[in-house]
């Protein structure tokens, strides 16, 4: 389907019925061409679950990995809950905020990242599977403390997350484990927790030694969080782009867009001692990562490093980077899309002063380069090869100065 057939369609309905009434939901950041909703058959299925069999919501409830927010919302309206919210995504909590409000339950659930404290005691876990086994892996070592013989465990997801490996981490972390049948493509998956089990250590975060011919980093430590793209390896395409950086330039404003595990903007930093380096990102634990990487390998320095979990740059002060530095996602969760690209190459231009340049590697076949012509006016080819090409936009003067 092509993307006017796209954008012909009639725009999903905001609102999803529950047990407890019906609730408007929307994702973050709202876009009005945007046809996905922000929940699924997934989310539905486990609420069904809940008020279906009576589940006391009274108690201590946390949720893990609600996308948009869904859950929370909807298991706000329940006058006896007030459910904690554990999440990685920047975009997915400021989603939840506004859910949140719009269906007047503010502080009616507490939310908290990846890298925060658990709660001490949890009576009722709900998971969303994340796309990470590894993000799955860290979260349940992480709650498992908290886990109490009478706790009630269920995780959702639909079939297409859901595989071996999965339910073996249920049942490896917390106790035995066993399916729902399928609806709508979704499953449910019921852990029993055994406090005789006694699991392997968290094995996160991981750290690995980079290879030796990727310019500044070679050979070096890199820290990596679960849940961090090829959080075990070098991926290749971040790897062709650390063989190409531009070297020696006067750019006193450095910008890792999407920095993931920071290897990017940690060797800009050590082929430009005096800038500024600020390392962006809408995963906590991509940022944590980035920061432990930065630690590992710069010492002392004239310049600064900032780490900040945000949307991009949709913050950052107009006509203040130099050089932005990206490798954009081209999924969200099981959605193949290049909107968080192309949300990436706008704020870019935005936040480039005049003569500054955006550096961009992607796979040859997403075709950035027509992007990049259509907002800055210019792309240039600086390497390529089988698989990748590295981008180079540069923001031009305004009009009518020189």
């Amino acid at each position: 389907m092509n993307r006017t057939d796209q954008t012909a369609q009639p725009a999903p309905d905001p609102r999803l019925t529950t047990p407890w009434g019906d609730v408007g939901l929307g994702r973050f950041p709202e876009n009005p061409r945007d046809l996905l909703r922000a929940w699924d058959a997934a989310d539905t299925y486990l609420l069904r679950h809940l008020a279906e069999t009576e589940t006391d919501l009274t108690g201590a409830v946390t949720v893990v990995g609600d996308r948009w927010g869904a859950l929370a919302t909807a298991l706000a309206g329940d006058p006896g809950c007030t459910p904690t919210l554990i999440s990685d995504s920047y975009l997915g909590q400021q989603a939840t905020y506004a859910n949140l409000a719009r269906n007047e339950h503010t502080g009616a659930a507490r939310l908290l990242t990846t890298q925060d404290t658990r709660p001490q005691s949890i009576d009722v876990l709900l998971v969303r599977v994340p796309k990470s086994l590894a993000l799955l892996e860290d979260q349940l070592h992480r709650l498992r403390p908290a886990v109490h013989a009478n706790t009630v465990v269920i995780g959702t997801g639909m079939v297409k997350e859901i595989h071996t490996s999965t339910l073996n981490l249920f049942e490896r972390i917390i106790g035995p484990t066993r399916t729902s049948l399928a609806e709508k493509k979704a499953r449910l998956i019921f852990t029993e927790p055994d406090p005789s089990l006694t699991p392997a250590p968290n094995p996160w975060p991981h750290t690995y030694q980079l290879p030796a011919d990727i310019g500044p980093l070679s050979s070096r430590p890199v820290v990596n969080h679960a849940g961090v793209f090829c959080a075990e390896h070098l991926d290749i395409g971040t790897r062709f782009l650390l063989q190409h950086l531009p070297q020696g330039t006067d750019a006193r404003t450095i910008v890792d867009l999407g920095c993931g595990n920071g290897v990017v903007g940690t060797s800009a930093a050590l082929t430009h001692p005096n800038a500024d380096v600020l390392f962006t990102d809408e995963s906590h634990q991509a940022v944590a990562s980035a920061q432990a990487t930065y630690s590992e390998n710069v010492g002392d320095r004239p310049g600064k490093a900032d780490f900040r979990v945000a949307d991009g740059l949709a913050d950052t002060p107009p006509a203040s980077a130099d050089l932005i530095l990206n490798n954009p996602p081209f999924h969200t969760h099981q959605a193949t899309t290049d909107a968080t690209a192309h949300r990436m190459f706008t704020q870019a231009r935005a936040a480039l002063r005049p003569g500054g340049e955006l550096w961009v590697v992607g796979n040859r076949h997403l075709g950035y380069h027509v992007k990049l012509r259509r907002l800055f006016g210019n792309s240039q080819l600086v390497a390529s090869n089988a698989k990748f090409v590295i981008l180079k936009a540069v923001k031009r003067e305004p009009r009518g100065r020189r």
